[in-house]
């Protein structure tokens, strides 16, 4: 039996074209959708304003499976209707997003700001810097995104330490984290938004970390407690690289954007040119295994 898919777009028809059994209609976010959305199994949602997804899914009176683009959930899990599973793109953004941690821990230890104001302002100021060498880095979050950094950190010599919801293997449990946070120079967040996450990283959890630590967020915004943190930056005690920020995206005039000790970029970390079909890669894969009678393997569960 032919599975209809509904795709936001022409890169999306080519990402599925050739799958056994997989009907793709295209459609067009925030216009009327197409008459075929009627028989839709499938939906690829596209950017789409939190008000309207439900509206959206009100429209697919067959959906049985939503296949995101993104790793993150939390947009959907709110608005999923009974038996409808939901499936991410777990896998895609992984290497990228490890290597924006890696760039902005190389330029804040090796001070490279600093260096190109040197440059601008024509003066040859030799000194030394910081190192990656060495540094006892803290991952939190032990998925995809994490073992992609853990990958990378590792050939600079970094010492890693792994931190997932339970422990396993050379991984600790998150109940560990307020015993572990004080040994590491490095705190790197790579976990989902859940109710578990969602401010996880508050005044306690901050007031743990050594002095002059740094606070990577490559996760989402509200994991972590913006007021407490910017109490630390301006105390001069942490430091912290931010690629998501709460609130989102962070208005004019926001304390964050003049932060001392701050490396801020805009939810970029994962956007890198060949982001879309990596991003359909998994997708048409996952909608594969579906059409083929399995369930995808990135399926959300329950709070995932």
């Amino acid at each position: 039996m032919t599975v209809t898919v509904l795709v936001p777009g022409d890169d999306g028809v080519r990402a599925l074209a050739g799958i056994p059994e997989v009907e793709t209609v295209r459609y067009t976010p925030g216009e009327p959708l197409p008459s075929e959305a009627d028989k839709a199994e499938v939906l690829i949602p596209g950017p789409t304003p939190a008000e309207s997804r439900a509206r959206l899914l009100a429209r697919l009176p067959n959906l049985k499976l939503i296949q995101l683009l993104s790793a993150g959930a939390e947009d959907w899990t709110g608005v999923l209707p009974d038996g409808v599973l939901l499936s991410t793109c777990r896998g895609a953004h992984g290497g990228s997003t490890a290597e924006w941690v890696v760039a902005v821990l190389l330029s804040m230890h090796r001070e490279l700001d600093s260096f190109a104001a040197e440059q601008t302002a024509g003066r040859w100021t030799r000194r030394g810097t910081d190192t990656l060498q060495g540094k006892r880095v803290l991952i939190v979050g032990a998925g995809d995104l994490g073992n992609q950094l853990r990958r990378r950190l590792e050939p600079f010599d970094a010492i890693v330490t792994m931190v997932g919801m339970r422990a396993r293997d050379d991984i600790h449990s998150v109940d560990e984290l307020p015993e572990l946070l004080a040994d590491h120079e490095v705190v790197v967040l790579m976990v989902p938004l859940t109710s578990r996450t969602r401010g996880m990283v508050d005044t306690d959890f901050l007031a743990r970390m050594a002095d002059g630590a740094v606070l990577v967020n490559a996760a989402r915004g509200a994991i972590v407690h913006t007021k407490a943190l910017l109490a630390e930056l301006n105390a001069g005690r942490l430091r912290a690289a931010l690629d998501v920020t709460e609130p989102e995206p962070l208005p004019a005039g926001h304390p964050l954007w003049t932060a001392p000790n701050l490396v801020l970029t805009p939810h970029i970390a994962g956007t890198v040119r060949d982001a879309q079909s990596r991003s359909y890669a998994v997708a048409a894969a996952e909608i594969a295994r579906y059409a083929g009678g399995e369930l995808p393997r990135n399926l959300v569960h329950g709070e995932y």
